[in-house]
C-alpha cells in the first residue's frame, strides 16, 4: 500500500484574494476569511493514484466509452475514449488559437498520457494527470479526504505572503533561482525544460512555499470544488451586484441573462498554473491565477491534491 500524502495544517486567517494586475477573472480583489484546514503537501502522484485504482477497480472518465447522445451529429465511430494532449508546434503560431497545440488523443489515459516517453509506472513520483474532476473527487473520498475550495487553495499557495505576486514573493527569480516548473522558451514551439524537465516534474523538485507546500504553482493545474465564474463572487455582495440600471453582476452577465457556458456544462476553477504556463502567453503560475475547466475534461497538464 502506498502512503497518502502528508497533510499540512493551515491556520485560520484572512487574506487578500485575487489580483488586479493580470486577468479580469482574478478580480475583484477582496478580503476572504478561511477556517483552519489541512492540505496535502504535494499533488497526488502516479503511484498513489495507481494504488487507488488497484484497490477499487476505478475506471477514469478518459477511459470510459462516450455516449453518442451527448455528441449529436458526430460519427459514433469517432467517439472513442481519450483526452487532450499538448503537442508543441513546429514554430511560432497565433497564440489566440489554442487548437494549434492541443489535440484529442484516442487512448490517452493517466497511465499513458499521450506524450512520447515514460508511462505513469515509470514516473511514480510525478503528479498524476489526465484526470477529470470526478476522478479527483472519487480518489479524495477513497482517501478519507476532499478537494480544496478555491479560497483554501489560494490561501495555502500564498504561504503567508499576503498580496504577493508569486508563492515566494514579488520577484520571479530571487537570487537568480528558478522557483517553479513553467515553460522555458518561446511558447508553444520551444521549451528547454525547467531544471531539466519538459512536462511535469517529480513532486518537490522546486522549493516549498512558506507553509512547506510544494508545487502549489507550476507543474500541474489542480482541481478545486468551486464552480467557475468570470469574476470573483464576493461573499455578502452577490445579492446587491445588479441594480435597477442593469449594470453587470459579479457573475459577468447582465441582470436576468444566462452567464454563458457554465449554465450548459459545469466548469470548475483550476488553480496553480502548470508546466505549460509561459510569461509570453499566460503567466498563470501565481496564487491568484485561475482557469475554467469542464468537469469531464482530462488533459496532460491537470492534476489535483486533497484537503481535509
Amino acid at each position: 500500500m502506498v502512503d497518502l500524502t502528508p497533510l499540512v495544517p493551515i491556520p485560520a486567517g484572512r487574506f487578500l484574494m485575487g489580483s488586479a494586475e493580470f486577468s479580469a477573472d482574478e478580480t475583484p480583489v477582496h478580503v476572504r476569511e478561511v477556517a483552519a484546514f489541512e492540505i496535502e503537501q504535494h499533488p497526488v502522484t502516479n503511484e498513489q493514484f495507481a494504488a487507488f485504482v488497484a484497490d477499487t477497480g476505478y475506471v477514469t472518465v478518459a477511459e470510459r466509452a462516450l455516449d453518442p447522445a451527448d455528441f449529436p451529429g458526430v460519427d459514433p465511430a469517432d467517439l472513442v475514449p481519450g483526452g487532450l494532449v499538448f503537442t508543441p508546434t513546429a514554430g511560432p503560431v497565433d497564440l489566440r488559437d489554442w487548437s494549434q497545440w492541443w489535440r484529442w488523443a484516442a487512448g490517452a489515459t493517466w497511465r499513458e498520457p499521450g506524450w512520447p516517453g515514460p508511462t505513469a509506472d515509470e514516473r511514480p513520483r510525478h503528479p498524476v494527470v489526465m484526470v477529470a474532476y470526478e476522478d479527483a473527487a472519487t480518489y479524495a473520498a477513497w482517501a478519507g479526504r476532499r478537494l480544496p475550495t478555491e479560497a483554501e487553495f489560494e490561501y495555502a499557495a500564498r504561504g503567508g505572503l499576503d498580496g504577493a505576486r508569486f508563492a515566494w514573493g514579488d520577484e520571479e527569480f530571487p537570487g537568480g533561482r528558478l522557483m517553479v516548473n513553467r515553460w522555458q522558451g518561446r511558447f508553444p514551439s520551444e521549451n528547454t525544460g525547467a531544471a531539466g524537465w519538459i512536462g511535469p516534474s517529480p513532486v518537490g523538485t522546486f522549493p516549498p512555499n512558506g507553509y512547506g507546500l510544494v508545487d502549489m504553482t507550476g507543474n500541474v493545474w489542480e482541481w478545486t470544488t468551486d464552480v467557475y465564474t468570470p469574476r470573483h463572487v464576493v461573499p455578502g455582495l452577490a445579492d446587491a451586484a445588479v441594480d435597477a440600471g442593469g449594470r453587470r453582476d459579479l457573475l459577468g452577465g447582465a441582470a436576468g441573462e444566462a452567464s454563458g457556458p457554465a449554465d450548459r456544462e459545469r466548469r470548475r476553477v483550476l488553480k496553480g498554473g502548470s508546466h505549460l504556463c509561459s510569461p509570453d502567453y499566460c503567466l498563470r503560475y501565481r496564487p491568484a491565477a485561475r482557469s475554467p475547466q469542464s468537469d469531464d475534461t482530462a488533459t496532460t497538464h491537470i492534476g489535483f491534491r486533497c484537503a481535509r
